[in-house]
């Protein structure tokens, strides 16, 4: 008998405008990458014995990744509402938003509020979905914060707020 693992919650849809064009380019990307994998597993494959063929079982688990990512993409992509308008009061943290935090400790430090796809295009970026910018959402310069973390609850200060593409 199985363990069962329930499903996921389901990932918010929003995503920047730069975010999805990055994601369409990897995904033209992966066909061509694919093409390249086909050919170099057909001339694996031509050698002969496949089953202690290394370079054919490299490829054909390269190939199995590459198929997984771009059955993923044509789900996720038409799924995905691009935001591509500012918010009407700028004074508030919202989605796309640059936010300068600083601890009680006096150090600082920025993020930006992405969609959960766009979190690996750059290290500063926070899904949405994290507890993190779910605290974040909707509050004002000078306003304060606390977050559970795994090291313990932290208080921020909210010093800055910008809409700027980058920083």
């Amino acid at each position: 008998m199985g363990r069962y693992k329930p499903p996921a919650p389901a990932k918010s849809p929003y995503i920047t405008q730069t975010g999805y064009a990055q994601l369409k380019q990897e995904e033209q990307g992966l066909w061509v990458r694919r093409r390249d994998v086909t050919k170099a597993l057909a001339a694996a494959a031509a050698e002969g014995d496949r089953s202690e063929n290394a370079e054919y079982i490299y490829r054909k688990k390269e190939l199995r990744e590459i198929d997984w990512r771009i059955r993923y993409l044509q789900k996720r992509l038409p799924a995905l509402k691009v935001v591509d308008q500012l918010p009407g009061n700028q004074q508030q943290v919202f989605f796309s938003a640059w936010v300068w935090l600083e601890d009680k400790d006096g150090s600082e430090q920025s993020y930006r509020i992405v969609g959960p796809d766009e979190i690996g295009m750059q290290a500063d970026y926070i899904s949405l979905d994290s507890p993190l910018a779910q605290a974040l959402l909707g509050r004002s310069l000078d306003d304060q914060i606390t977050v559970e973390t795994p090291s313990g609850m932290r208080q921020y200060w909210i010093v800055d707020i910008r809409y700027d593409e980058d920083r």
